[in-house]
């Protein structure tokens, strides 16, 4: 209305009333118009009161929004009534109860200490008696259980992975399967693991029959931040989804399902990365990656700080202008590590990156649940202790090391060295970089390097559960919790404990396990030598303490108290029992410049023993025997894997393209015994391990690697006496799927050619077709060995001569064992203990629980001769272990004389070597032979170097 309206209106209304007035001279009208207004302006105050409480009405949701704010304090943990519960969730309907009788039973309660002789009874998913399960406790269930004798066998909490990337990288390794790692972005919480997790993966089947129950999948490591990991359980579920598997996802997984808000929240995980993984993706450095860190983390605190704004009003019933809760989808998960309900998850090597870390920690007030690989963390553990919240764990490999730079560092001792410090220790696989079948050998080998047994055990039982915070239902053997237990052939910290039977909810897994009889000394805890000193000196010299030997003698070495001796004889004989105690009357071997001069009791070699200068070395009931030999690795050709300026590098492939003719053309065999490395770590804790030999092939990508050659790894040089053994050994060319070229039958077709058609310009080739030398070819898949075979045969029929051709790899080679001993083709097996990692390695023979067989025995029973190789570098320092764990599962069809022969005499026959018996090292172990978890390496005999080296 404007003004000249305004005024109009207004002189009308007075003229009005004026003429009223005077007409009538009646007081009515103006009471009546006073009642008019008063109305009026009651209205007007009524409606705007009105107006003013519908814009702060109470929404109808009001109660929901209230009771999430109040969610928002409350931190992860069960459900009030969780631990009386009577069923599990995870129950199956129609599962039958399980009584278990007459068992050894290792709870892992009271710190890992207690141990119950006696029963368990499983029923509706659950463990619902230990101990003594009396007549009432049996007829209370809703049916007969199925009972199961243990015959005094051990029972652990079923084994629990705390990272792993089952089904997310899965076996085989597929192209259209792998989803662990995103590149699109350094920073990428809003990820799930469970987005991509593959429920086919052959690996669930595998790791059950190793005891694993529960794995935390998590996305790769390229990633500052990944994503978000999950819990599963490995057994099959009748849905057969990804989402059946899952142990207590979070609440939030399906955003459109109605949220329990009084219900506390349940744990969330996270990964988190840094070091050189995210740096080497993304060409970042580390200053680039951390400030990716603190810019993301700063945008879900000032989301957190929005909602804890928003909820202070929505608390104080303050509904004014509020809107709608501040969320975004991409942060959310962020948001909520800044709230404590997240486990964190982070891979991190070196000091650098945990101070890093631990900064950010304390910048953005969040806690650590663990750091993963974690190899200088036992450098650094008052470091550690500086982290919000609490100090995290370490979760580790045992001697996984050195395979990058930010590992060069690790320790076998670290996780002793962490215990000792009050750190958490978890062992766990990082599937599939070592298969989590085997976990538990983590930590049989951290127990080996002084862990406590334990805490050895609950490193991959209680405590991966404590840390990924399912603590409350898994990890230990407790009523009330999951029924998740393994029922062994022997202790489990004893080498190749294998399940007899393993239970997942209550649920047999294992339809018909083979299981073999273990010794009496395998069903109590291992006794382990003593390395105190090699542990202080871990930290002492910074992870890098020197492993040269400490005395390397030309004189008189008197080795007493030997209780056995096996040496290396003439060919036709091999490897045989020298000496072996009875009724405990130990022996003494006396040795001269590096050679046995007298082996006898005391008495015998006493006066050989005169000198002076003598070195007496008690063995403690130890043993003498022969030297090992590692084959498979680039031992002796590189430092650190991750690092191209530590090795010799990569040969040319005359199938990718042309070789240069100043090498020789594509017909040129490279020598690795020319770009041989002396004194590398690797070797030299091979050598303190028993393994006096290597057997490396030139470093190659392709078909073709060129000739082996052999070398003493406690040699500092090479020009040092006895440092090159052989120079060379043998042709090595790789047989397989290389991509979409070379095809297979193109490497055979370059095969038959080098062996037929250029002999005379490949001298190599040459005495190979005529069988003066020994062909090695790597090759996984039963298709490839057989069209080996077929050549083999072609060629010994033109040159009329046999051939020498041994199959390295072999993954399916036990499907051609008649075939291979026919052929009279030997077989190195690497590594020694199947997976199937690629197409071509599918069809293994995973050997007990799941087969009687495996396949190095089955291979033996066959007569073909069989050795046992390694993948990596770090692993040369287990080859003893991996010997006897082969005679172990094959239930006494493998002797000690042939697993020794495993990774010595029979490697040596394969590849190409020509020994001489009397220059065959010797190994001196303390309190045990060559295969006990008891023994220590402290000796090697060198008849080659003239010496006896001391450790």
């Amino acid at each position: 209305m404007d003004a000249k309206v305004v005024n109009d209106v207004e002189h009308d209304a007075a003229t009005w009333m004026a003429r009223r007035k005077a007409r009538r001279h009646r007081p009515w009208p103006i009471f009546a118009l006073a009642l008019l207004t008063f109305f009026v302006l009651g209205t007007h105050i009524h409606l705007t009161h009105t107006s003013t409480r519908r814009s702060v009405r109470v929404p109808s949701d009001a109660a929901e929004i209230h009771a999430r704010c109040k969610n928002l304090k409350l931190k992860p943990s069960p459900p009030p009534k969780f631990n009386k519960r009577r069923s599990s969730d995870r129950f199956v309907p129609g599962t039958k109860a399980t009584l278990v009788k007459n068992a050894t039973i290792w709870t892992g309660r009271i710190d890992g200490l207690e141990i119950i002789k006696g029963d368990l009874l499983l029923d509706k998913g659950i463990i619902k008696a230990i101990g003594h399960v009396g007549e009432e406790t049996l007829q209370s269930l809703d049916s007969e259980a199925v009972t199961v004798n243990a015959n005094g066998a051990w029972i652990s909490p079923g084994i629990v992975d705390l990272h792993s990337h089952i089904g997310d990288d899965p076996s085989p390794e597929l192209s259209g399967a792998e989803d662990d790692n995103s590149l699109h972005g350094v920073t990428q919480p809003w990820l799930r693991a469970l987005d991509g997790l593959n429920t086919h993966d052959d690996s669930y089947h595998l790791s059950i029959s190793g005891g694993v129950t529960t794995s935390l999948v998590l996305p790769g490591s390229a990633n500052g931040i990944g994503g978000q990991g999950f819990v599963i359980k490995l057994r099959d579920t009748a849905e057969r989804s990804p989402t059946s598997k899952l142990l207590e996802p979070p609440f939030t997984l399906n955003r459109s399902e109605v949220i329990d808000w009084s219900m506390p929240p349940r744990w969330r995980q996270m990964k988190h990365a840094c070091g050189e993984n995210p740096r080497r993706v993304y060409g970042n450095t580390r200053m680039d990656n951390i400030w990716a860190f603190r810019e993301v983390y700063d945008k879900a605190r000032q989301i957190k700080e929005k909602q804890d704004a928003y909820c202070s009003k929505v608390l104080s019933d303050e509904w004014a202008g509020l809107g709608a809760f501040p969320e975004e989808l991409q942060w959310e998960a962020l948001v909520d590590v800044l709230r404590g309900r997240v486990k964190v998850q982070v891979h991190c090597y070196e000091a650098v990156d945990l101070d890093d870390l631990v900064r950010l920690t304390n910048e953005f007030k969040f806690p650590i649940a663990a750091f993963h690989h974690a190899h200088e963390t036992y450098l650094v553990p008052e470091l550690l202790k500086k982290a919000y919240g609490h100090t995290p764990a370490s979760a580790m490999f045992a001697t996984n090391a050195r395979y990058k730079r930010e590992a060069y560092r690790g320790s076998e001792f670290a996780p002793r060295i962490l215990a000792d410090n009050g750190i958490q220790v978890v062992m766990k696989s990082d599937h599939p970089v070592l298969n989590s079948r085997f976990l538990l050998y983590e930590a049989q080998q951290a127990h080996y390097y002084g862990l406590p047994d334990n805490i050895a055990l609950a490193s991959v039982t209680t405590t991966p559960a404590q840390v990924m915070g399912m603590e409350h239902r898994i990890g230990l053997i407790n009523e009330g919790y999951d029924a998740d237990l393994v029922i062994w052939d022997s202790h489990p910290l004893a080498l190749g404990a294998t399940p007899k039977q393993v239970f997942i909810d209550g649920i047999a897994q294992l339809a018909d396990p083979y299981t073999t009889e273990k010794p009496d000394s395998f069903q109590s805890v291992p006794k382990t030598p003593n390395f105190d000193k090699e542990a202080a000196n871990a930290v002492k010299y910074e992870g890098l303490p020197p492993l040269a030997p400490e005395k390397s003698l030309v004189g008189t070495v008197a080795f007493t108290n030997v209780r056995s001796m096996t040496i290396l004889t003439a060919e036709s004989e091999g490897i045989v029992n020298a000496f072996e105690a009875q009724n405990d009357e130990f022996a003494t071997i006396v040795v001269e410049r590096g050679r046995v001069t007298c082996a006898g009791v005391q008495s015998t070699c006493s006066s050989f023993m005169s000198a002076s200068d003598a070195e007496v070395v008690d063995l403690k009931g130890g043993a003498i025997s022969p030297g090992l030999v590692s084959f498979g690795s680039p031992l002796g050709l590189e430092e650190i894997e991750g690092e191209s300026s530590t090795s010799d590098g990569f040969v040319y492939d005359p199938l990718a393209k042309a070789v240069p003719n100043i090498v020789g053309g594509d017909t040129a065999l490279i020598r690795a015994a020319d770009g041989l490395q002396y004194a590398t770590r690797d070797a030299y804790l091979g050598y303190r391990a028993g393994v006096t030999t290597g057997i490396t092939a030139p470093k190659h990508r392709g078909f073709l690697s060129g000739l082996s050659t052999a070398f003493g790894l406690g040699a500092a040089h090479k020009l040092e006496k006895g440092a090159l053994v052989q120079e060379v050994a043998a042709v090595h060319v790789t047989v397989g799927h290389m991509g979409k070229t070379p095809s297979i039958s193109t490497q055979i077709a370059a095969l038959r050619h080098l062996l037929l058609d250029d002999g005379g310009e490949s001298s190599a080739f040459k005495d190979v077709a005529e069988g003066k030398m020994t062909l090695v070819v790597e090759a996984q898949s039963a298709d490839v060995i057989s069209t080996l075979l077929r050549l083999k045969k072609e060629v010994e029929e033109e040159v009329g001569g046999p051939m020498k051709m041994t199959i390295v790899g072999a993954a399916e080679a036990h499907l051609l064992a008649k075939d291979l001993a026919t052929a009279d083709v030997g077989v190195v097996v690497v590594p020694s203990r199947p997976f199937p990692y690629t197409w071509e390695h599918r069809r293994i023979l995973p050997g007990p629980p799941l087969t009687s067989d495996s396949a190095i025995s089955l291979l033996l029973a066959h007569n073909v001769t069989v050795g046992i190789g390694i993948e990596e570098s770090w692993s040369v320092r287990n080859t003893r272990f991996d010997a006897a764990w082969a005679a172990l599962e094959a239930a006494g069809d493998i002797t000690k004389i042939q697993a020794l022969a495993l990774a010595s005499s029979n490697l040596e026959k394969l590849l190409g070597l020509e020994v001489d018996a009397d220059l065959a090292d010797l190994v001196a172990t303390e309190a045990g032979d060559m295969f006990d978890f008891e023994s220590k390496v402290v000796g090697v005999i060198s008849p080659r170097r003239s010496v006896v080296d001391l450790f």
